[in-house]
C-alpha cells in the first residue's frame, strides 16, 4: 500500500497518480479570491476560476496555516500570502502534478524575517490559462525565508504599488506597542514604522456614518449660502443644490462600491490611476493635495475671523495661531483622533441644524417672539417680493460653484475606508447616511433660509474679501426673530464646523500625498508613516501650508487669498467626475475580465447609469461654471484676472495632467488592461449572502426602509 507521503511525492513529480482535485465549484469565496485551509500533511488542487485566469494548484502545507491567492489573469500577478508565526517557511517550486509547469527560471531571494508575524509575498506569471504552479512549503529553522521568484524574460514581477499589502504585521506591532506610542503621544512614536507605508484602521462605523453625514458641513452651507442667495434668489438656491445633491448621491454610491472593493490608501485618486489613465490618476491627486492644502489656511483666517463677531480686541493673528494649534493636537492623535473629532463636530452641527429647522418652521408659521418680525405669519413672501429668482440664467448658473464648495468634502469618506477595520459592514451604511444629509439637512434646511430671509437683504454682501460671518443667513435669521443669544449660537457652531474642516484637509491631504509618494508621484520621504500610523512628513508639510493664514494680516491679503480660493473653487467637481468615470470603466473592466456582478460586495443604487448621470452632470457644472467666467451674474463680461480666479482650476488640473503624462509616458488604459483583482480586501461571502438573503424575504416596505436607512 502506498502511503500518503509517497502518493504525494509521486504526483508532485509527474510518474503517479495526480492528487485528489477539488470539486469544480467555486470555493468559498473571500475578497472574490480562494482563502483555503490546508491542515497537517494536505495537498490539493485547485481549479483555474475561469478561462482568462489561472491560480495556484497545488499546496503542501505541513502547518495549519491560511493561504490567501487573489485570482489572477493572464499575464499578472498572483499574490500567495502566508501568515507565518514563530516558525519559517521555506518555497520550493515543483512540476505539477499533470506536467504542466510555470514560466521562467526560478531565482530564489533571500528575505529576513524577525521572531514576530510575518507576510510574505510570491507573485507569478501564467502563460496558458490550463498551466498551473506547485508550491510546497516545508518548515526551515535556519534565519531566513527563501521565496521563489518567477518571472518572464526578467520581467518586472512586483505588484502594482497600489496593491501592496503588509499591513497585518505593521497592526499586530502597532497593537504591542505601549499606549503612550500607540496613540502618538511619546517621542517613540515619531519613529519610522517598520513593515512600509500602512496606516492604521482605527475607524469605527460610528466614525464613518458621521464623517459620511455631518463632516463636511461647514462654512460653504452656513455662510456662502447667504451669497448664494443674494446671487440667485431662493428659487435658484434651492434648484442648484437640488442638482448638486443630485450628483453627489450617484457620486457616493459609486465611490462606495469601489471602496469596499479597494478600500487602499490613496482612495479614489488610485481609482483615476488604475481605471482610467495614470497620468489623469496624477493629475487628480496633485489637484486633491492642493484643494485641501489650500482650504486650512482659508478655514483658519475664517476661524480668527469669526470672534470678531463678538468684538474681541485681540489680534485675528492671535486666534489664527490658537486654531492652528488645536488642529495640530487632534493631528497627534492621527486617524483616530481626526475620527473622533468628526463624530462629535458632526453630532453637535447636526444637532445645531435641527434646532434651527424647528425654529425656523415655529417663524415661517408666524409664532417668533413679539420684539422680532416674524411674530406674525411670515409664508413665502419672499419667493414673492423679491422673487424666487435673481440675476437671470446668469444667477443660475453661478450658484452651482457655492452649492459644490458646499458638499467638498462629502468624499472623504472613501478616503477613510482604507482606515476603517471592516469596510465591507460600515461604508455602505455610511453612504446611505448622504441621503439624508443632501434632502434633510441641505435642501430642508436651506428651503428655509430662502423663505425667512430676502435675497436683496444688503448683509448678505457681507463686508467683501474673505467669508464674513456676519452675512451668514443662520445668524441673521437669530437677530431678525428676537431670539437673544441665538446668533452667539450659530456663531459658535460655525466656529465649530471651519475648525472641523480645517482638520478635513490636513486629513485628506496628507493621506492623499503619502499615497502619491508610494506610487512613485511625489518624492519618497512622504511615505514615513510613524509608529503610531500617522504619515509624519506628510502632514507637516500640510500645517506648513496652514501658515499661510498670516498672509491675510497684511493690506494686500485679500488678494492673495481671493487667488488661493480660485485654485480650490473647482477642484471637488474634477475629483467628482473622475469617481464617476472611474466606477463606469471598473464596470465594464469587470464584466469583460469575466465576473458578474454578483459579485461585488456592494453595488451603486444607480449603477453605471447613476454614474453616467453623475458625469454629465458633472460636466454640466463646469459648462456653467465657465460660462459665468465670462459672463459674470451682475452684468457685463469679465477681463483676464476675473475670468481665471473663477475659472482656474481648469488649467491648473491640464498643467498636472501634463507634468503626469511627461513624467510616466502612460495614457489612456484599455479595457484589457485593467487590473480589477489586485488590492482587493478579505470580504465575508457568508455573512453577506446571509444578508442579502434577509433583505430579500423582507417585504417591500422593509426593503424601502432598509435602501433608506
Amino acid at each position: 500500500m502506498i502511503s500518503p507521503d509517497a502518493r504525494r511525492s509521486t504526483a508532485a513529480s509527474g510518474n503517479g497518480p495526480e492528487s485528489p482535485r477539488v470539486p469544480r465549484r467555486r470555493p468559498r469565496a473571500l475578497d472574490d479570491g480562494f482563502h483555503l485551509r490546508k491542515m497537517l500533511g494536505t495537498t490539493a488542487m485547485v481549479p483555474s476560476p475561469d478561462s482568462r485566469g489561472a491560480v495556484l494548484s497545488s499546496i503542501a502545507n505541513p502547518h495549519p496555516e491560511w493561504l490567501y491567492c487573489q485570482r489572477a489573469t493572464k499575464d499578472s500577478h498572483c499574490n500567495l500570502s502566508f501568515r507565518a508565526l514563530d516558525h519559517f517557511l521555506k518555497y520550493q517550486r515543483t512540476p505539477a502534478g499533470d506536467g504542466a509547469g510555470c514560466i521562467g527560471t526560478p531565482s530564489q531571494h533571500s528575505l529576513p524575517i524577525p521572531s514576530t508575524s510575518i507576510v510574505i509575498s510570491l507573485f507569478f506569471t501564467i502563460v496558458q490559462p490550463s498551466q498551473v504552479c506547485v508550491l510546497k512549503m516545508e518548515t526551515k529553522p535556519d534565519l531566513e525565508a527563501k521565496a521563489v521568484d518567477i518571472g518572464g524574460n526578467g520581467s518586472d514581477t512586483s505588484p502594482p504599488p497600489y496593491v501592496t499589502d503588509n499591513t497585518v504585521g505593521a497592526i499586530e506591532q502597532h497593537e504591542e506597542l505601549d499606549f503612550w506610542t500607540r496613540h502618538g503621544l511619546s517621542l517613540n512614536s515619531f519613529k519610522r514604522r517598520s513593515g512600509g507605508v500602512v496606516l492604521n484602521r482605527d475607524m469605527k462605523t460610528r466614525h464613518m456614518h458621521m464623517i459620511a453625514i455631518g463632516g463636511s458641513i461647514g462654512a460653504g452651507f452656513f455662510v456662502e449660502s447667504g451669497n448664494a442667495l443674494s446671487t440667485g434668489g431662493p428659487g435658484t438656491l434651492f434648484l442648484d443644490f437640488l442638482i448638486i445633491g443630485v450628483m453627489m448621491f450617484n457620486v457616493v454610491y459609486a465611490l462606495g462600491e469601489l471602496a469596499v472593493m479597494y478600500p487602499v490608501s490613496g482612495g479614489f485618486y488610485t481609482y483615476s490611476t488604475r481605471f482610467i489613465d495614470p497620468s489623469w490618476g496624477f493629475a487628480m491627486g496633485w489637484n486633491y493635495v492642493f484643494q485641501w492644502a489650500i482650504v486650512v489656511p482659508l478655514e483658519l483666517t475664517v476661524a480668527g475671523m469669526t470672534i470678531e463677531y463678538w468684538q474681541v480686541d485681540v489680534s485675528v493673528g492671535v486666534w489664527i495661531t490658537v486654531f492652528l494649534v488645536l488642529i495640530i493636537f487632534v493631528n497627534i492623535f492621527g486617524s483616530l483622533g481626526y475620527a473622533e473629532e468628526e463624530f462629535w463636530s458632526s453630532c453637535l452641527k447636526l444637532g445645531a441644524i435641527v434646532v434651527f429647522m424647528i425654529i425656523a418652521l415655529v417663524l415661517v408659521c408666524g409664532g417668533g417672539p413679539s420684539s422680532g418680525k416674524y411674530s406674525e405669519y411670515w409664508g413665502a413672501r419672499t419667493w414673492y417680493n423679491p422673487g424666487a429668482f435673481r440675476h437671470g440664467f446668469r444667477g443660475f448658473c453661478s450658484v452651482f460653484v457655492t452649492a459644490a464648495f458646499s458638499f467638498s468634502g462629502t468624499e472623504l469618506v472613501g478616503l477613510a475606508a482604507a482606515e476603517s477595520k471592516n469596510p465591507a459592514k460600515s461604508l455602505p451604511g455610511a453612504v446611505k447616511q448622504v441621503f439624508w444629509r443632501i434632502t434633510l439637512f441641505y435642501i430642508v434646511g436651506l428651503t428655509f433660509v430662502g423663505l425667512l430671509v430676502r435675497s436683496d437683504d444688503d448683509r448678505l454682501l457681507g463686508s467683501g474679501g474673505l467669508i464674513d460671518v456676519k452675512a451668514s443667513p443662520f445668524v441673521l435669521i437669530a437677530l431678525d426673530a428676537g431670539l437673544k443669544g441665538y446668533d452667539s449660537f450659530m456663531n459658535v457652531i460655525i466656529l465649530v464646523s471651519v475648525l472641523s474642516i480645517g482638520v478635513s484637509g490636513v486629513y485628506g491631504a496628507s493621506r492623499t500625498l503619502t499615497a502619491l509618494a508610494e506610487q512613485g508621484y511625489a518624492p519618497k520621504f512622504f511615505t514615513y508613516v510613524d509608529r503610531s500610523g500617522r504619515p509624519l512628513m506628510s502632514v507637516i508639510l500640510i500645517i506648513v501650508f496652514g501658515l499661510l493664514a498670516y498672509v491675510n494680516l497684511d493690506a494686500s491679503g485679500d488678494i492673495v487669498f481671493a487667488w488661493l480660493q480660485a485654485l480650490s473653487g473647482l477642484a471637488a467637481l474634477f475629483t467628482w467626475g473622475s469617481i464617476c468615470l472611474a466606477h463606469i470603466r471598473f464596470r465594464h473592466a469587470w464584466i469583460y475580465h469575466g465576473h458578474s456582478l454578483d459579485e461585488i460586495p456592494f453595488k451603486a443604487v444607480g449603477g453605471v447609469y447613476g454614474s453616467w448621470l453623475g458625469l454629465i452632470l458633472v460636466v454640466l457644472v463646469l459648462i456653467a461654471q465657465f460660462f459665468v467666467a465670462i459672463a459674470p451674474p451682475k452684468g457685463g463680461l469679465n477681463d483676464a484676472e476675473g475670468f481665471f480666479q473663477t475659472y482656474l482650476a481648469l488649467p491648473v488640473v491640464l498643467f498636472f495632467w501634463l507634468c503626469g503624462f511627461l513624467w510616466k509616458r502612460a495614457g489612456w488604459l484599455r479595457t484589457h488592461q485593467i487590473d480589477v483583482d489586485s488590492g482587493r480586501r478579505e470580504v465575508d461571502w457568508d455573512t453577506i449572502r446571509a444578508e442579502r438573503e434577509r433583505v430579500a424575504a423582507m417585504p417591500a416596505w422593509r426593503r424601502t426602509l432598509n435602501f433608506v436607512f
